[in-house]
C-alpha cells in the first residue's frame, strides 16, 4: 500500500501544474459529492465552509471546528478525502520546491534568460582576475539599478552569484547567448575575449543583436582597434596605453598617476560624462565651465558633438555647447544637472 502511494505521489509531482490542478480540482470536486451522498451537508451548504474544509484537511491543520457527524461520512473522509488531499497537497509542495531549486540552478548554470532585462551592462568574456575587478569596479560606479549579465565561455557556473547574473554560451560569437543576456535591450556591452578574434566575432555578434546599444571593446592590436572603430558605429575600442603611460611618464612626472586618478572609481577627482538635454539652448564652453563648476563643482574637460567620434579637449572658450553634446568633466562624484537646471543654466548665461 505504502509503495502504492508513493508511486501516485511521484506521478503526480511529475505532472505539469496544470495537470496537477486539474487533478486537485477533480478530487475536491468528488470529495464534495461524496459528503453530499452521506448527509453530510454542514460541510457543502457554503462553498467558502467547504474550501475552508477541504483546506485545513489538505493541509493537515484540523481544527476541528468542522468535521463529519456520521459514520459513513466519517468513514468516507477517512478514505477519500484525508488521504487524496493530504498526498496532493504534498505533491503541490514537493513541485513547487523543486521548480524554484530547477529555476534557480538553472540561473546559476548559465541556461536562464534575461531577454526581457533592460538598462543593464552586459559583460563578454571571463579572464578571472580583470574580469573580477572589471566587475567590482562597475558595481562601485554603477548608475543602473539592473544586475549585469556575464556572458562567457569559460566558465561552467556563476562566479559571482551574489553580484551578477549569468548565461553560458559556447562561443562568445553565439547569437542565441546574447539574445538570452538581454543584449538588445542592455545599456552597454563590454567586451573582451580571450584574444583578438574572440573580441571581434563577439562584438560582430553584440552588433547583429543589439545594432542601437553602446559597445566598448578591448582589441590589443592597435590597428584592427582602429578598423573596427572606423566601421562599426557606436562603439568605443581601446587597447593597451601601458606603453604610452611609460612614455608621457618619462616626459612629464606624475602623468600615470593622473591618469589613474582620472579613471578610477576609487579615488577623488575622476572623470565621468553627461549628455547635455535635446532641448537646451546653445551656451558657450567657458560660461558653462564656470558655471558648473560654481553650482555643481566640476570642472569641464571636453565636449563631443552628437553622435559625433570626436572629442574636443581644451576647447576654446567661444566654442558652442548645444542640445545632444556629450560633456566630459571631472568631479568627485557622478553630477547631472537635470533638463530644468540646462534651461535656467541657459537663461542665466544668455
Amino acid at each position: 500500500m505504502r509503495q502504492a502511494w508513493q508511486r501516485i505521489y511521484y506521478a503526480i509531482a511529475m505532472l505539469r501544474w496544470s495537470v496537477l490542478i486539474a487533478v486537485i480540482v477533480l478530487h475536491a470536486v468528488v470529495s464534495y459529492i461524496v459528503l453530499g451522498l452521506t448527509g453530510e451537508t454542514s460541510l457543502i451548504a457554503d462553498p467558502a465552509v467547504y474550501f475552508y474544509y477541504y483546506m485545513t484537511t489538505a493541509t493537515t491543520v484540523g481544527y476541528g471546528d468542522l468535521s463529519p457527524q456520521t459514520e459513513l461520512g466519517r468513514s468516507v473522509a477517512a478514505i477519500v478525502i484525508l488521504p487524496g488531499a493530504i498526498a496532493l497537497f504534498t505533491a503541490v509542495l514537493g513541485k513547487a520546491v523543486s521548480d524554484i531549486g530547477s529555476h534557480w540552478r538553472k540561473g546559476l548554470d548559465g541556461k536562464g534568460s534575461y531577454a526581457n532585462r533592460t538598462d543593464h551592462i552586459v559583460i563578454v568574456g571571463w579572464q578571472e582576475r580583470a574580469t573580477k575587478r572589471l566587475i567590482e569596479t562597475l558595481l562601485e560606479d554603477r548608475r543602473a539599478s539592473a544586475r549585469p549579465v556575464l556572458l562567457a565561455a569559460a566558465v561552467e557556473d556563476n562566479p559571482l552569484p551574489d553580484a551578477i547574473d549569468f548565461v553560458f554560451t559556447p562561443t562568445l560569437s553565439d547569437l542565441d547567448g546574447f539574445a538570452r543576456a538581454g543584449a538588445a535591450g542592455a545599456n552597454t556591452i563590454l567586451i573582451r575575449g580571450a584574444n583578438d578574434d574572440d573580441t571581434l566575432a563577439a562584438t560582430l555578434a553584440a552588433r547583429a543583436i543589439a545594432p542601437d546599444v553602446h559597445i566598448v571593446a578591448h582589441i590589443e592590436n592597435e590597428d584592427t582597434a582602429r578598423l573596427i572603430e572606423t566601421q562599426i558605429r557606436n562603439i568605443e575600442v581601446f587597447s593597451s596605453i601601458s606603453v604610452d603611460m611609460m612614455v608621457r611618464a618619462a616626459h612629464d612626472p606624475g602623468a600615470s598617476r593622473l591618469a589613474s586618478l582620472m579613471f578610477s572609481s576609487r579615488t577623488e577627482s575622476t572623470a565621468y560624462s553627461m549628455h547635455v538635454p535635446a532641448d537646451t539652448p546653445p551656451l558657450y564652453y567657458l560660461d558653462a565651465l564656470v558655471a558648473l563648476k560654481r553650482s555643481h563643482r566640476i570642472t569641464l574637460i571636453g565636449v563631443s558633438e552628437e553622435g559625433g567620434l570626436h572629442l574636443d579637449l581644451n576647447c576654446v572658450g567661444d566654442r558652442q555647447i548645444k542640445g545632444g553634446d556629450t560633456l566630459f568633466y571631472i568631479a568627485n562624484e557622478r553630477r547631472e544637472p537635470t533638463a530644468a537646471q540646462w534651461h535656467d543654466l541657459a537663461r542665466e548665461l544668455a
